[in-house]
């Protein structure tokens, strides 16, 4: 995520990730929800290609939330009064997913991250 953000802060139009099976699915629901245009394997990397809209990325900024010694937990009402610009990035019991797919299947879960 780090590197994604890094590529969009940078105007980078795209940036190569080592694989596993949680970044796959993230790259993956990021490209569904617009953010990335393509994402390939190659090789044991991930290449992705940001979103580009009037010459700028879609992607402003990635903030993580959770981490290995810190994880947050959100219930699907509690996504919801969080409203802004921004959205989450949540692993849910039925995978990983935006946090408007969450609200929508009332599912909670932890954050991953924050998109701006």
């Amino acid at each position: 995520m780090i590197r994604i953000g890094n590529a969009a802060l940078a105007k980078s139009g795209e940036v190569s990730v080592p694989v596993t099976k949680l970044i796959k699915d993230v790259a993956k629901t990021l490209e569904k929800s617009g953010y990335l245009s393509e994402v390939k394997q190659e090789k044991g990397v991930l290449v992705v290609k940001l979103a580009i809209k009037r010459k700028e990325p879609v992607i402003m900024r990635v903030k993580l939330i959770s981490r290995p010694g810190l994880r947050i937990y959100m219930r699907a009402d509690e996504i919801g009064k969080k409203r802004g610009p921004s959205k989450f990035l949540i692993t849910t019991p039925k995978g990983i997913m935006m946090s408007d797919a969450a609200i929508k299947n009332h599912l909670g879960g932890e954050v991953i991250a924050e998109i701006l």
